[in-house]
């Protein structure tokens, strides 16, 4: 039985979906316990709704297989649990497969289990490790920063002092492994319904071995094993030859079991094992035909499952009133900002997280992980609820009226002689009364339209998925609700003292008040409805819809800060476009997305410039659930979804020496490149001039100013770090705004350290005769601002402020105002060059433009009127440029805000601006500006060598021997590349790492798993961007490459297959023949 999988596919997949949450009550000797479990999925598609669960534990359960071991998601899940510091427990399910399967002897099954437990420690072991050496390189950036460069603390007697230790020594670590005696372990099989920890067995020995169960719960475990002469327990069981205690009174009696139940159905010895442990087995589990049936039935007596789990969870894992200090900091601490950062205010609000009291006095501090769908119906309030005596009886007197009334109308249809005399007098009035019936019925129809539309609109109902880590919560109580984005320190400045919700509160960014108009205990797909939830619970609350739209923390303090974000292992990568079958049912759609975005917390919903709607998803299975939902639940259409929008990036590399067949591509290229120019080169009555180094100069069409740009390949150590640094490059962004409107923009000490950090890694990666000074010339990174794509200053003379300013603390520099006044239009034509590449229209990665050269002809003529154009032509050209809505207005707002900060930083500088209109038939100047700058970095991007960058998925498969060759085969045929393969030991299983595009990842597990007959199943993870090594434009040209390739050179060239099936899709030209090779003659036979 599958209670928590609610869903119909979870229960045809056989996997779970989504997170559900169960409240169980717990008995354990004298003490009473309530246990909120939170059911999360296991599948990579729904790591998100790990991430849900976890922040709202303080402990979690990791299963894992005893025959597959650690597998990608068991890290991820470790991963998770060790970000969000709650500690977790082992549960080494399917002990049964080791038996029945695998068919190990008790000896080689210890040994296996305990590789398992290797394996589980060593992940932990490397979490742990990572986070102690970053504490260490912090204190050693602060010594370095209290000692002068070049010195060396020395003791008192000059005794200089070298530490070597990196701090792992002095460190205690015990308490994060996963061992059997320390009863974090529990050994299961869920199918056949038994578990057992170390301490039920030691419990179970104590008495009959007469050893305390102190001394067995701490040698059942390990290389020990019991001398029967002397009746002690000794070391050294494996180099003596000895079974483990574990084997000897543990696995033996369990395989025992197995073998007289199952495998050799031994009645007599079945009946002597129920008797000797003291069970009760019905008659009919005995007769039974299945063994399993009769094996659940003794195990579950004897080794119950619950009981194993739910003690080591009540024993093991902190209560909420046991939050550690470290774990409510983190939680605390927004974004960049630390605690101690926080106003006086927050910072108090840390001793209610740790008492985790339910008294009135105490703030309610509420987190909302993620909002959830419930069908009106299944809401407590709208079910049908028992009759009361009174009820009962008044519909039965209400039954025999109506029966009486059919009885007496039946009479008079079957004597209508009795009722002739009447009938005259009775007709009219009859007549009258139908009419009036039909009118009531018209008006009744057509007064309930709307409200047949509102309950339409309002069947599903989403319900809030949330913790109480302070106060109690009540029905009907007034809260605060705090977007990601609220600033409590601005919020205290603003509110007056002791504001509360339910007083009338000004308006304040990303704070709302609501009212908490139910709450649910949730059971499963039930939900218990309750007028109050005390601290520590995990709760349900209903009417938080229209202020929350997918997680929020809630208070009724304003001085609580919102949490920090969830942690997502998976990122959304696939992209569907979605229409409605029928043009008519577009508002339904709208609406079935908007719902869909706020109840998957990992999906994401765009509307592109063309209009399309597109759903982004973390993998296939995940885009299948997606899609279901909106046409069984929220849309309720039929929907037609386009096959998947695959993501490229385009970039360029060194140029390459030779093919192939070992010849040099120097000259190919150049060909290539001048015919892919083509394109582009009827937009200027004067095309680009390129020199041999790749140096383009444009000039704009009104001939007033000149462009010199050249583009290089960027490190991919480098590339890497500005993908990884957006949020500081953001950030650096947002400070340079401020300083050009004249504001102050506050930026934490730890941020600061963490800029200067990005600026010296950065240093390093770019290093050369090339990249001299490159760090310090920095103009602007994009796209969006904040890309892995670098615009670098070499205009001789050009000064302007850094991007660095906030390390710097740099001002504006008034001199050179000419280039200056046009400064942001040279930055906003670099954003839409990087946004839409000239290969495909995908947004660039790993690229640097050089501006080498930049000479202004204009008079020195400039009106306000134009500074307005120059604004209004940098939305417009964002807007077009842009591939979805949401960078549109990110784009435009940040190029308006830029060109705003520009005039008045100009304005304000006491320079003289530029009079006059230059407004010509070409257009605005600094129109003209930012398209050249475009086309400029576009031809300069084409005269480097071109490659495609693909998404990667990191696969890995566990497979068998026998269809290892059909894996291997699946694979190649998807262009994926084995990194490395490795047997499993005491297993036939093979585990394979590979990488595999993610335009060719569709289809792939079921295509597997038809090949391999169900005997191999892979699982994909978001991994990198990698680059194509074929040139897409490259042509075979001589005798050799005619010889390997072909005279028709069709041999499958991956990037061009991939360049054009992106253009086919966004409409651009793809140079293809519909008849190429027209040799063989079309020949029709007719019928006459």
């Amino acid at each position: 039985m599958r209670y928590l999988d609610s869903r119909e596919d979870e229960q045809i997949r056989g996997i779970t979906m989504k997170s559900s949450a169960i409240s169980l009550h717990f008995t354990s000797g004298e003490s009473e316990y309530l246990i909120n479990l939170i059911d999360s999925p296991g599948h990579v598609d729904f790591s998100s709704e790990v991430s849900t669960a976890v922040r709202l534990c303080d402990g979690a359960i990791v299963v894992v297989d005893a025959v597959e071991g650690v597998c990608p998601q068991t890290q991820a899940v470790l991963r998770q649990a060790w970000l969000e510091n709650i500690r977790p427990v082992l549960v080494i399910n399917k002990i049964d497969r080791l038996i029945v399967e695998l068919k190990l002897s008790p000896q080689e099954a210890y040994t296996h289990l305990q590789k398992i437990l290797e394996q589980v420690n060593a992940v932990t072991g490397a979490l742990f490790t990572s986070k102690v050496l970053e504490e260490r390189a912090v204190k050693e950036a602060e010594l370095e920063g209290a000692v002068p460069e070049g010195e060396v603390p020395e003791l008192s007697g000059g005794e200089q002092v070298y530490d070597w230790s990196a701090g792992l020594e002095e460190t205690d670590d015990s308490h994060l492994y996963f061992s059997p005696d320390q009863g974090n372990v529990v050994f299961a099989s869920a199918f056949d319904s038994w578990g057992f920890s170390i301490h039920q067995f030691a419990q179970i020995y104590c008495q009959k071995m007469g050893i305390r169960s102190e001394v067995l719960q701490k040698t059942l475990w390990g290389d020990f094993y019991i001398n029967p002469k002397a009746k002690k327990i000794m070391k050294g069981a494996q180099s003596k030859g000895k079974k483990p205690l574990f084997v000897q009174l543990v696995l033996d009696n369990i395989w025992s079991l197995y073998d007289a139940v199952v495998t050799r159905r031994d009645k007599e010895k079945v009946e002597k094992i129920v008797a000797s442990l003291g069970l009760k087995v019905m008659a009919r589990d005995l007769r039974h035909s299945d063994p399993k049936v009769l094996l659940s039935a003794i195990c579950s007596q004897w080794l119950p499952l619950s009981q194993a789990v739910l003690s080591m969870v009540c024993e093991r894992l902190p209560s909420p009133s046991e939050m550690s200090a470290e774990r409510v900091e983190k939680l605390m601490s927004v974004g960049t900002r630390r605690f101690d950062s926080l106003p006086e205010k927050t910072q108090q609000l840390k001793q209610a997280f740790l008492d985790c009291v339910s008294e009135d006095s105490a703030p309610v501090i509420v987190f909302v992980s993620k909002m959830f769908a419930v069908d009106s119906k299944a809401l407590p309030q709208n079910k049908q609820r028992p009759l009361t005596q009174e009820e009962l009886a008044q519909r039965r007197e209400l039954a025999r009226q109506r029966h009486a009334e059919r009885q007496a109308t039946s009479q008079i249809a079957e004597d209508p002689d009795s009722a002739s005399a009447g009938g005259a007098q009775t007709a009219t009035p009859t007549n009258n009364t139908n009419t009036d019936a039909d009118a009531l019925c018209a008006q009744t129809e057509a007064l309930s339209v709307k409200p047949a539309e509102e309950e339409e609109e309002k069947k599903e109902h989403f319900i809030a998925f949330a913790r109480v880590y302070s106060g109690v919560v009540r029905r009907g109580q007034r809260v605060f609700v705090l977007g990601p984005k609220y600033d409590p320190a601005l919020t205290l400045r603003t509110l007056p003292e002791g504001c509360s919700a339910d007083d009338t509160v000004p308006s304040v960014p990303h704070l709302a008040c609501c009212t908490l108009e139910h709450l649910y205990m949730l059971m499963g797909r039930e939900l218990e409805e309750l007028e109050e939830v005390p601290a520590g619970n995990v709760l349900g609350i209903a009417g938080m819809e229209d202020f929350i739209l997918k997680s929020a923390t809630v208070s009724t303090s304003p001085a609580c800060p919102p949490f920090t974000p969830l942690n997502f292992e998976a990122t959304p990568i696939v992209r569907v476009a979605i229409e409605p079958k029928h043009p008519s049912e577009m508002p339904k759609l709208v609406r079935g997305m908007r719902l869909l975005n706020q109840a998957d917390p990992c999906a994401e919903v765009l509307i592109q410039e063309t209009g399309e709607h597109v759903l982004v998803t973390a993998g296939e299975v995940h885009l299948q659930r997606c899609l279901d939902d909106l046409r069984e639940r929220f849309a309720k259409i039929e929907i037609s979804a386009s096959k998947p929008i695959i993501p490229f990036r385009e970039t360029i590399i060194r140029p390459p020496k030779v093919d192939m067949v070992n010849e040099d591509l120097g000259r190919q290229q150049k060909v290539a490149v001048i015919h892919q120019a083509k394109e582009e080169q009827s937009k200027y009555h004067e095309g680009p001039q390129v020199d041999s180094g790749g140096l383009v100069n444009l000039t704009t069409p009104n001939k007033m100013a000149t462009i010199g740009v050249r583009a290089v390949p960027l490190p991919e150590e480098a590339t890497r770090l500005l993908e990884g640094s957006a949020e500081l490059i953001r950030t650096m962004e947002q400070f340079s705004l401020f300083a050009r409107e004249g504001k102050t923009l506050e930026i934490s000490q730890k941020t600061l350290e963490q800029i200067q950090e990005f600026r010296t890694r950065l240093e390093g990666h770019l290093q050369g005769w090339k990249w001299r000074n490159a760090v310090e010339r920095i103009w602007a990174f994009g796209p969006r601002r904040c890309g892995p794509n670098i615009l670098l200053n070499g205009v001789e003379g050009y000064q302007r402020p850094s991007v660095w300013q906030c390390l710097e603390g740099e001002k504006e520099k008034p001199e050179a105002a000419t280039l200056r006044d046009f400064d942001n239009s040279i930055v906003n034509g670099f954003q839409l060059a990087t946004l839409s590449g000239p290969m495909c229209e995908e947004p660039l990665m790993g690229v640097c433009f050089s501006v080498e050269s930049w000479e202004m002809k204009l008079a020195p003529q400039f009106t306000q009127q134009d500074s307005v154009e120059e604004e209004t032509t940098s939305r417009q050209g964002s807007e077009n440029s842009d591939n979805e809505t949401r960078a549109a207005v990110s784009g435009e707002s940040e190029s308006g805000g830029s060109n705003e900060a520009e005039a008045s930083s100009s304005s304000a500088g006491g320079q003289s601006r530029w009079r006059g209109d230059v407004t010509d038939c070409y257009g605005p100047f600094s129109g003209q500006l930012i398209a050249a700058m475009k086309e400029a970095c576009r031809h300069a991007f084409q005269a480097k060598p071109q490659r495609l960058m693909a998404a990667m998925y990191t696969c890995e498969i566990m497979a068998t021997a026998e269809v290892l060759g059909r894996v291997y085969g699946v694979l190649s045929k998807r262009e994926g590349r084995v990194l490395n393969e490795e047997m499993k030991e005491g297993t036939d299983m093979f585990i394979i790492r590979a990488v595999l595009p993610v335009a060719e990842s569709f289809g792939f597990a079921d295509e597997m798993r038809k090949r391999t007959s169900g005997l191999a199943s892979p699982q994909l993870v978001f991994s990198h961007w990698e680059v194509i090594s074929s040139d897409p434009f490259w042509v075979p040209t001589t005798e050799e490459e005619y010889l390997h390739f072909g005279e028709k050179a069709d041999s499958a060239n991956q990037a061009l297959k991939y360049m054009n099936a992106v253009r086919k899709r966004k409409g651009l030209y793809v140079e293809e023949k519909i008849v190429e090779h027209a040799e063989k003659q079309r020949t029709l036979g007719k019928n006459k």
